[in-house]
């Protein structure tokens, strides 16, 4: 079988690209570089390295048959808005606190995907993503980093990420437009966030400090190409798993942020965090084996 219609690597390998976003988000941001910029980044660059291998296959970004419409609330939902909350969180509340607000997605994607008539999981699929909520609870009871509580404002400013995600994981199955390939809207998607904030930083700012991105230039080259990488999977992955399936990516990022925040970023969490990320192991394994069957 290949790796490309396997659920468990795209989820893998779409979940560890996602989780990038987080320690590289907070190098950015210490470095100097608006959380508003670095969004711009991450779909700006996808987009555009997407856009180019659809170029290459001598395709190109449709927009009939609802994909325009499909671009521009992918990108509202799914992108812009969840992304800048990310970012504007992560040097308040620390990477892997943050990530941890990835892991709320799946619920709140399970509920309103079952609300819509989607494929329903079994009874280990619910019981693995329930497990994974318990683990998420755990590491949300320890309120961020040793010795550095977690302001409740900006704790729940960042509850709205998971409500965001998911969403946006229900409606991009629902209105998938027809013939539509996944690297096409992933690349229109982006395009559509990129401009977007274009506008908004100009309307808000009057400036576009793209020189901010010298300040770190190998971030800067590795959040790219990470971007570009992950969401031609992120699309694959939901045309393969589905959107409560794809919701479990939430999960690897969210152990990501805490093991490179811990390791490369001088974070410190207590145990309760690290039990936690262990639970949340344990419900990804149960949702796999659900998906397989």
């Amino acid at each position: 079988m290949s790796l490309l219609n396997s659920a468990l690597f795209l989820l893998l390998a779409t979940g560890t690209l996602l989780g990038l976003i987080l320690p590289l988000g907070k190098i950015a941001a210490e470095a100097g570089v608006p959380p508003a910029m670095w969004t711009f980044l991450v779909s700006a660059s996808a987009g555009t390295i997407l856009l180019a291998a659809l170029l290459l296959q001598k395709r190109s970004i449709g927009f009939s048959g609802g994909r325009l419409r499909y671009y521009v609330c992918t990108a509202i939902i799914s992108y812009a808005l969840p992304n800048l909350l990310i970012l504007s969180a992560i040097p308040r509340l620390g990477a892997g606190f943050t990530g941890i607000m990835y892991t709320l997605s799946p619920v709140i994607t399970l509920l309103i995907s079952m609300s819509f008539g989607l494929r329903r999981p079994n009874a280990l699929g619910i019981a693995g993503i329930a497990v994974g909520f318990v683990g998420a609870v755990m590491v949300a009871l320890t309120r961020g980093e040793v010795g550095k509580p977690a302001d409740p404002l900006w704790v729940a400013a960042a509850l709205l990420i998971p409500v965001l995600l998911a969403i946006g994981n229900v409606y991009r199955t629902l209105d998938w437009p027809k013939n539509a390939g996944p690297t096409e809207l992933a690349a229109g998607s982006h395009l559509a966030a990129a401009l977007m904030l274009l506008g908004g930083i100009f309307l808000f700012t009057g400036d576009f400090p793209v020189q901010t991105f010298a300040l770190v230039p190998g971030a800067t080259l590795a959040q790219a190409i990470a971007s570009a990488g992950m969401f031609a999977l992120f699309f694959r992955l939901q045309a393969v798993g589905g959107p409560v399936y794809l919701s479990q990516i939430g999960y690897v990022a969210a152990a990501l942020g805490l093991i490179s925040g811990t390791l490369f970023l001088g974070e410190h969490y207590p145990p309760l965090t690290w039990m936690g990320a262990a639970v949340i192991a344990i419900g990804v394994t149960m949702t796999t084996r659900a998906q397989k069957r």
